[in-house]
């Protein structure tokens, strides 16, 4: 049997520009100012974030790898036969590759691919499908869109879901957990899921890691103006901004900023906003969530899941956690 790709959900791409357009216009007129992280994965934002990945001092999808390669039989093992995998922020399919690669051919599940970018899912399914041949389907959909078009009945049979990446990190731990009990409701008795989360790291990895000497989370960074610039009619002056990362010891959080190097006046037309930034005055562009081993544990079983293993890779400070739903 050979494996194929297809895309299934339908893309209104004028409803994700009004979508853009709302939540650019709300983040940037909120205190302190933001722009939510899920906006990073255009086109370009989506090869800029494979580079990090392949940066020495991000290590996180290396550790993360190791943790597929080494344990991945054990995981599927643990879990049984999926009928269906679903990974929420699919990225370039590699770790998926890695985890039914892992299974030497004996675990065939439909796939589903949820990510945000129409280039990331293009190439994660073909990554997914020149690893094993398994049918993929593609669903250009957040991952909450993404987890009520996949609900049962819709999908039959057990069903594996992929949170891997440290994703997580990205939301408010209140937001986190209510994210964690949407993925359950979901779900139903039978299937698990799959969750990778980076670890707490010192201080100086963990900045290096969001502000590297090549200066590729820079661009990473701040191609979001650009993007806000080209699909919204913005007008920010990139030169205009530097980017920071600093990190939060009592929130146990990494944060990214765009710095204003001046005061500066900005025009998003398409988002009906004019803004005035002073020098120093940041955007906070992202947020991560550092876990320890015990604390996604802890969660997981919080909003109702029942902890099934847990493997980690001392090294690079990351942790997989298996757990039924």
């Amino acid at each position: 049997m050979s494996g194929h790709a297809e895309a299934a959900t339908p893309v209104d791409a004028a409803e994700r520009q009004r979508e853009f357009a709302a939540d650019v216009r709300t983040g940037l007129t909120s205190t302190p100012r933001v722009l939510p992280s899920r906006y990073f994965y255009d086109d370009l934002g989506s090869a800029l974030f494979d580079a990090i990945c392949q940066l020495p001092w991000y290590p996180v999808t290396r550790a993360e790898m190791r943790l597929l390669r080494s344990h991945g039989r054990a995981i599927l093992s643990r879990f049984g036969v999926p009928a269906h995998i679903v990974e929420l922020g699919a990225g370039n399919g590699t770790k998926l590759a890695a985890l039914l690669g892992s299974s030497a051919g004996t675990v065939r599940p439909t796939v589903h691919l949820v990510d945000v970018s129409a280039a990331a899912l293009e190439t994660a399914a073909r990554t997914v499908t020149a690893a094993a041949p398994v049918p993929v389907t593609t669903h250009q959909l957040s991952y909450e869109d993404g987890l009520e078009h996949l609900r049962r009945p819709r999908l039959s049979g057990r069903a594996l879901v992929l949170f891997l990446g440290s994703n997580l990190g990205n939301f408010e731990p209140d937001a986190a957990a209510a994210f964690l009990r949407h993925v359950r409701a979901t779900r139903r008795p039978g299937d698990a899921l799959l969750l990778g989360v980076d670890l707490v790291k010192p201080p100086a990895d963990l900045l290096l890691a969001y502000d590297d000497p090549l200066g590729v989370t820079r661009a990473f960074d701040l191609n979001l103006l650009s993007r806000i610039n080209r699909e919204l009619a913005g007008d920010f002056d990139l030169d205009g901004f530097k980017h920071e990362a600093r990190w939060s010891a009592e929130a146990a959080r990494i944060e990214m900023h765009l710095v204003s190097r001046r005061h500066q006046r900005v025009r998003v037309a398409r988002a009906d906003l004019d803004l005035t930034l002073q020098e120093g005055e940041s955007i906070r562009t992202e947020h991560s969530y550092k876990y320890t081993a015990a604390s996604v544990q802890g969660l997981l079983t919080t909003c109702g899941f029942r902890v099934r293993a847990q493997w980690l890779d001392e090294p690079g400070g990351f942790a997989l956690t298996l757990a039924d739903c």
